[in-house]
């Protein structure tokens, strides 16, 4: 096949995505309407309804336990165990089981309806671990319960993303296959709320048990029903403060085409940049489900965080005009001579690609629901497909940009030579903005004032204007000289110490501050900050009885400090937050503690706010991920604080 035929081949491929991207979100917004009507009975049942559990205590010291599991549903049999800690572990029997073609778990052998096992030589507590899932695919993560022999007081235990509730008597779909003989039910098998439990003295943290996002919506209408309700999502996501920042970088790498962009090179451009952007998501879906780790702090390490703001201050230098970025001489052949990282459609795939490495980190609800999904089922395929598909949703503004481009677009001429320029500009300040994630405040801000100072001269903020100037070069340098100030601010904001380069000049203005608000308006410096699991149990156990609202948060995390500049300080979140108790969950660090604490919370990475009741059970509903504003904050707060 020849470059020609290939180059048809591509945009016919590329004229179909668009195409389907143009009928999805019809399909998208039906289904998401549909997801807002009440579910009634026909959602997946939750793990404590779907395996309801009996104990109870034999003559002979052993412990006879019985599964009741809900039409739909089956039970693994070797994910049935008992573990002991500082001891030896008691000796399960189970029941024969049949066997199963598992799409998680290959072939197994599961449990319907019902089964009992026995356990024996118990010598002290031990933990009953267990796991089902749906039929109709939907996992649950692993159970369990801790068990206590007769004369110790029982407690339960979280397992995973989950812990079992305890039936306290038969289930009505159970009836036909319960023993005839009543059996009494020990201390353990009291209801407890599927949650994390705190070590605190008493305190326990009872978080909301809502299956997730992706669950819910796979529950409702399937693995289709999931692609095109996260298309719709990027669809909204396309128009945040995240993903906007990528529409000049297209415009720009449509831009360099001059005369040769037509509708089908600018659609070929910006649907590869599309793809590329699309299967990154994907990929990154696959590498949650393979790893199980917190995708958000290997995208938020210091050394990606480096090597990422390090390509872009290269690509910054191409623009500028220092060097070309070239493939391979044999690739080059077969493909176009590469005339920068803009200019083909390899450049435009790199730029895809690494963008993703940009808006992910800004979590937002449906990312993190799809990674808590594909942590908590190791669902590899369909994880990556709504990411892709969220990718794809993202992406449909940028490919309208690139369908008619060449009709907004200005030819080719000198002009080209100065959007070059800009743009290498614009990759300086995303490096920029990447690094202010590990690197000092004052640093960034002396980052700031520099790229603020060149750009300032490069707009000719010092040039002489004559009488014969034109009028754009007359906006250039107002420009310039504005930028010129604002680069001697940025300047003297990181020489006196400041951090926020929105705020460089807050050093000098702190005490006035101070003496204004009379030292009335809270911020995060006042709220209890904890960073691991031990601290949080303490700190809980500390605000016993009060409401608590839980804020994980990260110096890494851009939207964090947007919430504690803006939202925060608001009036009605002030007033609001006076009556809970407010805990920063500090995980600027990657390690073992805040991953623990990650995981204890059933959260997938920073900004997600918590609402705690005085019993410190989390109100349902009012969990807030990614964009939060004070009218959100302020109806959460209140649903706790009543």
């Amino acid at each position: 096949m020849n470059a020609k035929a290939l180059s048809r081949l591509s945009l016919r491929a590329l004229w179909g995505v668009f195409l389907v991207s143009l009928l999805l979100p019809g399909l998208a917004a039906a289904q998401s309407f549909d997801l807002l009507k009440p579910k009634g009975g026909s959602g997946p049942l939750s793990p404590e309804e779907a395996f309801q559990v009996e104990t109870a205590w034999q003559d002979d010291g052993t412990l006879a336990v019985s599964f009741y599991i809900a039409p739909g549903y089956y039970l693994y049999r070797d994910h049935l165990t008992v573990s002991a800690e500082g001891g030896d572990a008691p000796v399960i029997e189970t029941q024969p089981g049949e066997m199963k073609d598992d799409p998680n778990f290959g072939t197994v052998e599961v449990w319907h309806d019902h089964t009992e096992a026995v356990v024996s030589d118990i010598t002290g507590p031990f933990t009953l671990h267990w796991q089902g899932c749906e039929e109709k695919g939907l996992c649950y993560p692993p159970q369990s319960r801790e068990i206590v022999p007769p004369g110790g007081a029982a407690t339960a235990s979280a397992s995973g993303a989950a812990q079992s509730n305890q039936a306290t008597g038969v289930p009505d779909y159970a009836q036909s296959a319960a023993p005839s003989e009543p059996t009494a039910t020990s201390e353990a098998d009291t209801p407890t709320p599927p949650v994390a439990a705190s070590k605190g003295d008493g305190n326990r943290l009872n978080l909301s048990s809502d299956d997730g996002l992706v669950a819910g919506i796979a529950a409702k209408g399937g693995w289709a029903l999931v692609v095109a309700s996260f298309f719709g999502f990027g669809l909204l996501l396309a128009f945040t403060p995240c993903v906007l920042p990528m529409v000049p970088i297209v415009a720009g790498m449509l831009g360099a085409q001059g005369k040769d962009l037509t509708p089908a090179r600018g659609l070929a451009l910006t649907g590869t940049y599309v793809l590329a952007m699309a299967v990154a998501f994907g990929l990154l879906g696959i590498v949650a489900a393979w790893s199980g780790q917190n995708l958000q702090f290997l995208m938020q390490a210091p050394a990606t965080v480096i090597a990422l703001a390090l390509l872009f201050a290269v690509l910054a230098l191409s623009s500028f005009g220092l060097f070309e970025l070239r493939l391979p001489q044999a690739l080059t052949n077969k493909v176009s001579s590469v005339q920068g990282p803009r200019g083909t459609l390899a450049g435009a795939a790199i730029l895809g690609f690494t963008s993703t490495l940009i808006v992910g980190p800004c979590v937002t609800a449906p990312l993190a629901g799809a990674f808590l999904y594909i942590a908590q089922t190791g669902d590899a395929g369909l994880g990556a497909s709504a990411l892709f598909a969220l990718g794809l949703g993202q992406g449909v503004l940028l490919m309208a940009v690139g369908l008619f481009g060449s009709a907004i677009l200005p030819r080719m001429g000198e002009w080209m030579v100065g959007v070059n320029r800009a743009f290498g500009f614009v990759f300086l300040g995303v490096a920029i903005w990447l690094l202010s994630r590990v690197v000092a405040g004052p640093a960034i801000l002396a980052l700031w004032a520099l790229l603020l100072i060149g750009a300032g001269v490069a707009l000719g903020g010092r040039d002489r204007l004559g009488p014969e100037s034109s009028g754009l070069r007359r906006v250039g340098g107002a420009l310039g000289v504005a930028a010129l100030l604002a680069g001697a601010i940025e300047g003297v904001g990181a020489a006196s110490g400041a951090a926020d380069p929105l705020r460089p000049l807050a050093p000098f203005t702190a005490g006035q501050t101070v003496m204004a608000s009379t030292s009335d308006v809270l911020t995060e410096d006042d709220f209890t900050h904890v960073e691991t699991p031990e601290a949080l149990d303490a700190a809980l156990n500390a605000a016993k009885g009060e409401p608590v609202m839980l804020i994980t948060t990260a110096e890494w995390c851009t939207e964090c400090a947007t919430i504690a500049r803006e939202v925060i300080p608001d009036p009605q979140v002030q007033a609001a937050l006076r009556h809970v108790t407010p805990i920063a969950v500090d995980v600027t660090k990657t390690g073992a503690p805040q991953q623990a604490l990650l995981k204890q919370l059933g959260v997938i990475g920073p900004p997600t706010l918590i609402f705690l009741s005085p019993d410190h059970s989390e109100a349902q509903g009012t969990r807030l991920i990614g964009d939060v504003t004070a009218p959100k904050l302020t109806t959460s707060l209140s649903e706790i604080a009543q």
